[in-house]
């Protein structure tokens, strides 16, 4: 990796730093509150990676992602998964096409091509089809009736899933889960900002949120991220607190050990740098702290550790456990 001088990186970080500042002057236009949820979102998307948002209906996800789409004026694709969704349904289909007299088999581009994806209620459909995503996901492309289509850039998906209808949902499967950066979980709002919210969305006219960046402008972000420091000592802490997240490991920490069934994998300890990488620019910095791992490790591994029936029973979840394990993994020294 070639070396940065101080200047450059200085200009680097200010550079992110401004497109957020930019991005979240236009969605405050629109969507009140969510702040945490809103940084999350936009790491993702600045790293090239994809979000997960449990929340109830009525928190503003769907317009805060269609609003980031028009923003950034990318292309916006909105999947409703239900039961009966096939993978065609969202890669697209061949129909017959007869020209002159002859017939053609012709591939129609399904929603999945798009740059900005909402997966709105993934949990609603099978495997089968929630598979369909996999592909596109992980290397941004679509290979239909033999054939592989790239996607254009930047490619972002962000799923949502409802907490609170269980009845005929079926659960991602792992390595699906293991897919998404985030997974973010959306809150009510304070009482100033739901009465914020009513009384403008109850009035006559609400001003839009304009274009103020482009695609090219997020694909130089993603690249630009992955040019900031990260020491030895930060890369360490991140592995380290990922690595006590499975049990029977170095760490053994009885905790883990008596509530969970599988720890986190190695896209946890990548995406917390990567991550890490992205909060600091975010905030004018052009190296990683420890601040910036463990801000991120909730929404990093709570999806990402599989907890076992004692801590169901104990009522023990997964950012229960990983508040402990920031407790109990310490940090390099020299950043205590």
């Amino acid at each position: 990796m070639e070396t940065i001088s101080e200047t450059t990186a200085t200009e680097l970080a200010e550079r992110v730093r401004h497109g957020r500042k930019q991005i979240l002057a236009e969605l405050r236009k629109v969507i009140v509150g969510q702040d945490e949820c809103i940084d999350q979102v936009l790491i993702a998307l600045f790293t090239g990676g994809h979000c997960l948002i449990t929340g109830v209906p009525g928190l503003a996800k769907t317009l805060m992602i269609k609003t980031l789409a028009d923003i950034l004026d990318l292309t916006f694709g909105r999947i409703q998964f239900t039961p009966d969704l096939m993978p065609a349904d969202i890669t697209g289909t061949e129909i017959l096409d007869e020209e002159s007299g002859h017939r053609t088999l012709r591939f129609v581009k399904g929603p999945i091509f798009s740059q900005i994806i909402l997966a709105d209620e993934i949990n609603r459909t099978p495997p089968k089809t929630q598979a369909a995503l996999l592909e596109a996901m992980q290397e941004h492309q679509v290979t239909a009736a033999g054939r592989t289509y790239q996607l254009d850039q930047p490619f972002f998906v962000l799923a949502t899933q409802n907490p609170i209808e269980l009845e005929g949902t079926y659960p991602l499967p792992e390595a699906q889960l293991d897919r998404f950066m985030f997974n973010i979980v959306m809150t009510y709002l304070s009482e100033d900002q739901e009465v914020r919210v009513v009384t403008e969305t109850t009035g006559t006219s609400r001003e839009p949120a304009s274009c103020v960046l482009r695609g090219s402008d997020i694909t130089d972000f993603q690249k630009l991220i992955r040019q900031v420091y990260v020491s030895e000592e930060i890369a360490r802490y991140a592995v380290r607190l990922v690595d006590a997240s499975r049990p029977g490991r170095r760490a053994n920490l009885d905790f883990i050990q008596q509530w969970v069934k599988w720890g986190a994998g190695l896209r946890a300890s990548q995406s917390l740098i990567l991550g890490g990488k992205a909060r600091a620019l975010m905030h004018g910095r052009f190296n990683v702290s420890v601040g910036d791992v463990a801000a991120l490790a909730p929404p990093i591994l709570r999806h990402r550790i599989i907890t076992n029936f004692y801590a169901e029973s104990e009522d023990v979840d997964s950012d229960k456990l990983v508040t402990q394990l920031l407790e109990a993994v310490p940090p390099p020294r020299s950043e205590m």
